[in-house]
């Protein structure tokens, strides 16, 4: 019965991929610090901050021929007062495994009702700029469509947390990261929004999955918003945008 149950929610997390429907997101806020400048932060958050998202992903979506008017919509669900469990710091596979059961439990546990059932559920933590200099890692899981992303609760990072909230809702549809562990650079070519530009540096954009604007062999900016990020071919195919790598659309 559980290989049934895993074999059939592998089945639906493929067809999902078809891109016949559209995928409704709920983000929930979270006071990851409990200070009152992230609460003030969160109470002035609106379905609207998070609409050039969805308009992002639309605009991405039709360089790739996707014809889906929105193949994103982002609804802004009510705060959550209980965080999810922290991902391990040391992640062996054992610690992985649970910490991932232990997160899709804490999910269903604390999913508050929005107008449209959702697909993929994006929990913010929000944390105090004045606080922290800066963040851990954010991780999502394409197994339950949940993620846990750390932001600053500040209207001075807004558009810096769309491009982290959009990385990570990328990894809910299976999109791999493509830059470097070790130094955070972007990996050739996959990593890059322009592999094929000539000279290769200073690239114009970050790939949304490579993380940061390679300006060299060994330097890359963070990009400020997500005008300047692209979706590269790999991650287009990743997400069901490509039947192929092989065929390249190009960049912007």
């Amino acid at each position: 019965m559980i290989l049934v149950t895993v074999l059939k929610q592998t089945w639906l997390d493929k067809a999902d991929l078809d891109w016949n429907d559209n995928f409704y997101v709920v983000v929930y806020p979270i006071n990851a610090d409990g200070t009152p400048e992230v609460d003030r932060y969160i109470k002035t958050l609106t379905r609207a901050d998070f609409e050039p998202i969805a308009e992002y992903f639309s605009d991405e979506a039709k360089r790739f021929g996707l014809n889906m008017r929105r193949p994103m919509e982002v609804q802004l669900g009510a705060r959550v007062e209980r965080r999810p469990p922290v991902p391990p710091e040391v992640a062996s596979a054992l610690k992985t495994i649970i910490w991932s059961l232990k997160f899709r439990y804490y999910a269903w546990k604390n999913s508050p009702k929005v107008a449209v059932t959702p697909k993929i559920r994006m929990y913010l933590l929000y944390y105090d700029p004045a606080i922290h200099n800066r963040l851990g890692h954010s991780t999502a899981l394409s197994k339950g469509r949940v993620g846990y992303v750390n932001l600053f609760g500040s209207q001075a990072y807004h558009k810096k947390n769309a491009v982290i909230l959009s990385h990570e809702m990328l990894h809910t549809l299976g999109a791999t990261d493509k830059y470097d562990l070790s130094t955070t650079l972007p990996v050739y070519p996959d990593g890059y929004a322009e592999p094929e530009k000539s000279p290769r540096y200073p690239q114009d954009f970050a790939e949304l999955m490579g993380g940061r604007i390679p300006v060299s062999d060994t330097q890359a900016e963070i990009p400020k918003n997500l005008g300047q990020t692209l979706i590269g071919d790999k991650t287009a195919f990743e997400i069901g945008w490509l039947k192929s790598t092989l065929k390249s659309t190009g960049g912007k």
